[in-house]
């Protein structure tokens, strides 16, 4: 799939299934992806971002591990937003024993293991502080959390850092073997490498479109965001405003604002 493509509920790959929250909006798209892994043929599955704390939502993950017949041995988080980690205690108590993992508490390079499932904690922070990307063995599929979306771009959020997050995009550009991402927000992607491209691009672009308007008088932060984003209202606004000022502590500028 690319990035013009819809995103529903169900299989993508064989390993991975997604359901859908029910927040769609500017900022999460269609809504967050929980996603449900387990091995084919397993009858124990890992559930990653069990998503907000919607009784809704939680049922409908129960639901997907109902029909297949699996119970719920591993859920764990990408980072730590409300949108993907809200949820986590109220699932994992109705989803019953099950190791609970939080992004921070995840190590880089360990391997988690779910009844033949294996998938590999690489810590990828930039988005937040403790975002973690997810190598699932076997199938090439990489799960991305808000590292990389499926559209659109990421935004750094207030303890994230352009610096690491271009660090952690080279990371997974430099991968080998990865036949698809499976981001927390929009449609998976099989470009992967043309999808990991035009993110670092991206950013590099826009830090060079705030440079420029440091360099060219902007008074504070909410100016060198209109002079980049133009205007923007809402949540747009707000999210435009948070990587801006990641952009300028990257550049060592001290605007207010």
């Amino acid at each position: 799939m690319d990035a013009t493509d819809a995103v529903t509920g169900g299989p993508v790959t064989d390993r991975a299934t997604r359901v859908l929250a029910p927040n769609p909006g500017p900022m999460t798209l269609e809504g967050t992806a929980t996603w449900v892994l387990a091995e084919p043929g397993a009858r124990t599955a890992a559930v990653v971002d069990p998503g907000p704390d919607h009784a809704g939502h939680r049922a409908a993950v129960l639901a997907e591990l109902e029909r297949r017949r699996l119970r719920c041995g591993l859920v764990l988080t990408t980072h730590h937003h409300d949108d993907h980690a809200g949820g986590l205690d109220a699932f994992a108590a109705a989803a019953g024993p099950a190791r609970v993992l939080r992004a921070a508490d995840a190590a880089d390079g360990e391997v988690l293991e779910v009844e033949g499932l294996e998938l590999r904690v690489l810590r990828t922070p930039g988005h937040t502080a403790d975002s973690v990307s997810l190598l699932v063995a076997g199938e090439g599929s990489l799960l991305t959390g808000d590292t990389v979306l499926g559209r659109g771009s990421t935004v750094l959020a207030a303890d994230g850092d352009l610096g690491a997050h271009l660090a952690s995009l080279r990371r997974l550009l430099a991968l080998e073997g990865v036949g698809v991402l499976l981001p927390g927000h929009g449609p998976e992607r099989t470009d992967v490498r043309a999808a990991l491209t035009a993110q670092l691009s991206h950013r590099l672009q826009r830090l060079e479109q705030v440079r420029a308007a440091v360099e060219a008088g902007a008074a504070d932060a909410g100016a060198v965001a209109v002079a980049v984003h133009g205007p923007l209202s809402g949540p747009l606004a707000d999210a435009a405003l948070l990587s801006v000022r990641a952009h300028l502590r990257h550049l060592g500028v001290d605007l207010p604002g």
